[in-house]
């Protein structure tokens, strides 16, 4: 009798733990399980066992110099990473060189955009249109945001839409949303036309590959000069 009556309470305690820690887990006051955690600590002990091994075998084969050769190379193999991870995590965080934005296509350009609207405060979504890239955005101020990408050479209006299978801008807002602010982005310049076409169109707003730079280099959208 008396060890049916424990069982449940071992049962309840254990429900108890499971409900409390899915609660912190909840709130993110819970800390990482071992599962979390297991590939972060194969990664470090194979950082130090990989490069420690290599060295040993250099001073086995060669000696002190095959040591200091060692030493040589490693430096050699870690500098380039190290560098290539910096460029990943800036550009995770919405930062990109002239360089990195003239090397990317329509798809790649939608994403530093995406990124660089998280990194001003923007919810971002990405909803693809007729397969081209295309992102939802709202900032803290209720503001939200239609954006399109185009490469350099695509003109922005409507003729050249339906000729190119691009979704033309007057489709993107969604309906009953009068405060939608649809922005073309590109990294060439507007043309003439371009620019008539956007004014004609109302609540379009055009960034060019200057101000796309500059947005790239850290300045927020809102000093571009998007209407608020």
């Amino acid at each position: 009798m008396e060890l049916w009556r424990r069982a449940p309470e071992a049962g309840s305690r254990r429900s108890q733990r499971q409900r409390a820690a899915a609660e912190l887990r909840a709130q993110g006051r819970y800390g990482p399980e071992l599962r979390d955690a297991l590939p972060g600590f194969i990664g470090l002990g194979l950082a130090v066992a990989v490069p420690t091994g290599f060295l040993a075998w250099m001073y086995r084969q060669l000696g002190v110099l095959g040591l200091v050769l060692g030493v040589a190379l490693l430096a050699g193999a870690v500098v380039p990473c190290a560098r290539w991870r910096r460029a990943a995590a800036r550009r995770r965080g919405g930062i990109y060189t002239p360089g990195e934005l003239e090397g990317l296509d329509a798809h790649g350009l939608a994403v530093a955009a995406e990124r660089m609207l998280r990194r001003d405060g923007w919810h971002v979504i990405s909803m693809p249109h007729h397969g081209q890239p295309r992102l939802y955005a709202r900032d803290r101020r209720g503001r939200q945001l239609d954006v399109a990408v185009r490469r350099a050479e695509q003109p922005v209006d409507d003729e050249a839409d339906e000729a190119t299978g691009t979704a033309p801008l007057r489709e993107a807002g969604r309906p009953g949303v009068d405060s939608l602010i649809r922005l073309v982005i590109s990294q060439g310049q507007f043309s003439r036309t371009d620019v008539l076409w956007a004014s004609r169109q109302g609540g379009v707003h055009l960034l060019d590959g200057h101000q796309l730079q500059r947005w790239a280099n850290g300045t927020a959208l809102d000093d571009l000069g998007l209407p608020g």
